[in-house]
């Protein structure tokens, strides 16, 4: 996967669409995994790695998406509020601008990093404004693996925001990554239930908490 091919057009209208798109049906592919704080988590099951792929719906109050946007993008302030983030910076490398983010892991597990590219754009879907950042790993030599971490190669995420027409935001968020090694399946299923709506939980509170530099 090279850094330099970036995202279409296409992947950015296709993101902003699902925001507009009904839940996944029962029955269906995508089953509901669990329904918490406003949250609704539906994964399907991904026969090549033996993995899932998620998809989040839900809101958050009292957080504008331009807000929520910006906070997402900040990398330094989000060092202040993520407990899970050991290393987190923006490097640059033949003009391309790469993320490197390492995630802590529970003790007795070694600690995840990923390399990936990322871009956000506002933009109007059918007449209405929303906010999409896309993000997605890349291979680079200038990166290698460290020792005693594990590199995380493929990761696609992508979060779609829009007004909820009072002071708060509309979520869809997909997300999937292949952690390596043995995971222990609690885990997993933590991460997916517990650590994801956790995660916009933290994200809300850090928008609240969030002066704007100037």
């Amino acid at each position: 996967m090279e850094a330099q091919r970036g995202f279409s057009e296409e992947q950015f209208q296709a993101a902003g669409r699902e925001l507009s798109q009904p839940a996944p049906a029962p029955g269906g592919a995508w089953q509901l995994l669990v329904e918490t704080m406003g949250i609704s988590i539906y994964r399907l099951y991904d026969e090549q790695s033996g993995l899932y792929e998620y998809k989040i719906f839900g809101g958050l109050a009292d957080c504008s998406p331009e807000l929520l946007a910006d906070v997402y993008m900040d990398l330094d302030y989000r060092k202040q509020w993520d407990q899970y983030v050991k290393e987190l910076c923006e490097k640059t490398y033949d003009e391309k601008r790469i993320i490197y983010w390492e995630v802590k892991y529970p003790f007795p597990l070694s600690n995840r990093d990923y390399v990936y590219i990322r871009e956000r754009r506002d933009m109007e879907v059918d007449g209405r404004k929303i906010w999409v950042m896309l993000a997605k790993s890349v291979s680079l030599p200038q990166c290698p693996e460290k020792p005693g971490i594990i590199r995380v190669n493929s990761y696609v995420q992508s979060l779609v925001l829009e007004s909820d027409g009072k002071t708060g935001s509309k979520v869809y968020m997909y997300y999937f990554d292949n952690p390596g090694g043995m995971i222990p399946s609690w885990l997993i299923n933590w991460a997916a239930k517990s650590g994801v709506p956790a995660f916009l939980k933290d994200l809300q509170k850090a928008c609240l908490n969030y002066c704007k530099k100037t």
